[in-house]
């Protein structure tokens, strides 16, 4: 576990790369896979159940007055990442398959992460009540927004039902979450009581998507069309996106004269994309073949931006103290 912690290797992307190892050795088949499905179906509900029962309506209106804050961390969420996600078009099929690009395309219209964007605010002594507004009100508006740009960005693949789609969404993810919420009032204190449980939900749901989608794309022959290089090319790509958005993100702060406090709300609030909502989205808005190639390239940001974030964290730390 030392060893995790210094190469900066987060341990829960460790478990995901098993579930992918675990998937292409034992892929489920026949009855297994049909009862996997049912699985991930309820364990989704739950995840979005457990998101609405977490997010109390005091983190909503905290910090809810730096409007300008919250727009420029969306406006990257949600316009930056698209448009990046567009300009990248070129680089199909030249240097990406078809099918990673539409991974990137999903990558660039999710929602921002909430639990990490929060941790890396508070480790860079950040405004810690704005990255809990801005970051809760990106995830719950990526239930709406996403699909949208979803069904924007790859409305020239055909490869989605988008009304069917969005509909798939509000009634498997926004529907466990709204009753969540509303249910706060009978189970917020053993929400708050028992977050290790909740946070063992949470990931146990995603690895099991993950189990139940890359079982299905071992078994369309995903190996078969990703190799080192394609990881290579995922890894380079992630890391400039990435980059970019960082570098837009920090000199914009600073040219619109938000001070440090906010800049760092800013730049880790509005750099991130969340792997939480991601997952079980892509396996509501895509056929269960796609999911694998879909969460791909996800995947692979997702640890990029962790240790790059830690990294920078430390940094805006160290220049705080002194």
């Amino acid at each position: 576990m030392k060893i995790l912690k210094y190469l900066k290797i987060d341990t829960f992307l460790l478990m995901l790369l098993l579930m992918m190892l675990a998937a292409t050795l034992f892929p489920a088949q026949g009855e297994a896979e049909t009862f996997f499905k049912y699985l991930t179906t309820a364990a989704i509900a739950l995840l979005f159940f457990m998101h609405g029962a977490k997010l109390s309506r005091e983190s909503i209106l905290a910090g809810i007055r730096h409007w300008r804050l919250h727009l420029l961390v969306l406006s990257s969420t949600f316009v930056l990442f698209p448009l990046i996600g567009m300009a990248m078009r070129p680089l199909s099929p030249w240097l990406m398959e078809p099918e990673i690009y539409q991974g990137f395309l999903y990558l660039c219209a999710l929602p921002a992460t909430v639990q990490s964007a929060i941790a890396f605010t508070s480790l860079a002594r950040g405004n810690l009540a704005a990255a809990v507004c801005s970051a809760s009100a990106s995830s719950l508006l990526g239930v709406f927004v996403s699909p949208l740009l979803v069904g924007m960005l790859m409305s020239t693949q055909g490869d989605m039902d988008f009304f069917g789609s969005v509909r798939a969404v509000m009634l498997q993810l926004l529907l466990p979450f709204v009753l969540g919420h509303l249910s706060r009032r009978w189970i917020a204190e053993w929400v708050a009581e028992h977050k290790k449980l909740i946070r063992f939900t949470d990931q146990s749901s995603i690895l099991l998507v993950v189990y139940t989608a890359f079982s299905e794309a071992v078994l369309e022959g995903i190996w078969s069309r990703v190799g080192w290089s394609t990881l290579l090319v995922i890894a380079a790509v992630s890391c400039a996106m990435l980059a970019l958005v960082l570098l837009a993100t920090t000199y914009s702060a600073r040219l619109l004269g938000f001070d440090k406090e906010d800049e760092i709300t800013i730049v880790f609030a509005g750099s991130k994309k969340s792997l939480a909502n991601g997952v079980p989205m892509a396996n509501i808005l895509f056929p269960v073949p796609m999911v694998g190639m879909m969460v791909l390239p996800l995947m692979i940001f997702h640890q990029i931006q962790l240790m790059v974030c830690a990294v920078l964290a430390q940094r805006y730390a160290k220049r705080a103290d002194s």
